[in-house]
């Protein structure tokens, strides 16, 4: 997959139009994203747009004002119960994602005849495979080898070389060691199965959280001496990790030719561990929204210096009829 791909509908289906937000709040500043040593920690943001949405700017820099609605996209739940997220509704998401949106020029929309976006909002914790060395399959490996080891031994040969061959591939086997080999041999082809899922695994990931410029460019590290390159980013997106896409839709285009038309997109995300979903959302919605309607021309991520949010009220403007 090219780095420059076009842009995509997205990893989770966009629902039929429902239930449309508008939101108002107040004064937002930098939220504290803290870990437990008490250091900032990395928010990551990977934004793109259609060339053909461009925002006007004014004299004074500002951009002009653009209107939106919400639209409920989905959560993503992760593998384990986590009360600062799984009790979040969509309201509540959309919420604190309408401060950062109107820091940008971004105003709620109540008029569909003009309104200018759909905001599809998803949100979630990404499954990562960080502990997929210590499964049952790795352990059965070492066992094996170690196996094979002890019968090479027994019999008199050099312990096996990288992989499980033998250093001396000549050397006379005799049962236990042919014994040893076939256990090898399987426990070798059950990792290579599970390492082949653990990869779609972190593939998905890749997708999800916008990691997919930096897996391109790393690619060609694998084998190299610069392969701890690709093994950082690997190692991240292993980790569990919040994140939340905003996937911003013509709205005149689905309301009136039911036509997905996606104008931009944006990814946020940061790592699971030592952090509260609820609590740091307003930080990570604040520091991405820099991006929102831009293209960030692959990832990034940046420690969060210290601040707080303050959130005002949310109000709904229920169903929107079919037309």
């Amino acid at each position: 997959m090219s780095a420059t791909r076009s842009l995509r509908t997205g990893i989770l289906p966009v629902l039929a139009l429902g239930t449309l937000l508008v939101c108002r709040s107040h004064a937002f500043d930098l939220l504290a994203f803290m870990d437990s040593d008490g250091n900032n920690d990395i928010t990551a943001v990977a934004s793109r747009k259609s060339k053909s949405y461009i925002r006007v700017q004014l004299p004074n820099g500002s951009f002009v004002p653009e209107t939106y609605v919400f639209g409920r996209g989905g959560v993503w739940r992760g593998e384990k119960a986590d009360a600062t997220i799984d009790q979040l509704r969509f309201s509540d998401v959309a919420h604190v994602i309408a401060g950062p949106l109107a820091g940008q020029n971004y105003v709620p929309g109540r008029d569909p005849g003009t309104t200018r976006l759909l905001i599809m909002v998803y949100w979630g914790t990404s499954h990562g495979q960080e502990h997929a060395s210590e499964t049952d399959a790795y352990l059965n490996l070492q066992g094996a080898q170690a196996a094979k080891d002890a019968a090479r031994m027994q019999a008199g040969g050099p312990p096996s070389g990288p992989g499980g061959g033998s250093v001396l591939s000549s050397f006379p086997k005799n049962a236990d060691e042919a014994a040893a080999d076939d256990r090898l041999t399987s426990a070798m082809s059950a990792v290579v199965a599970e390492n082949h899922m653990r990869d779609q695994a972190d593939y998905l990931n890749v997708n999800v959280l916008g990691y997919d410029s930096w897996w391109d460019d790393t690619q060609k590290y694998v084998g190299t001496p610069l392969d701890f390159r690709r093994e950082d980013l690997v190692g991240e997106i292993e980790e569990d990790r919040y994140f939340v896409v905003l996937m911003a839709y013509d709205f005149q285009q689905l309301w009136w030719k039911k036509k997905h038309t996606l104008l931009w997109e944006t990814r946020f995300s940061i790592r699971e561990r030592h952090h509260a979903f609820d609590k740091d959302l307003p930080g990570m919605a604040k520091y991405a929204s820099q991006y929102f309607g831009q293209d960030t021309h692959g990832l990034i991520h940046e420690a969060l210096p210290l601040g707080r949010v303050d959130i005002g009220a949310v109000k709904s403007l229920g169903a929107v009829p079919d037309k």
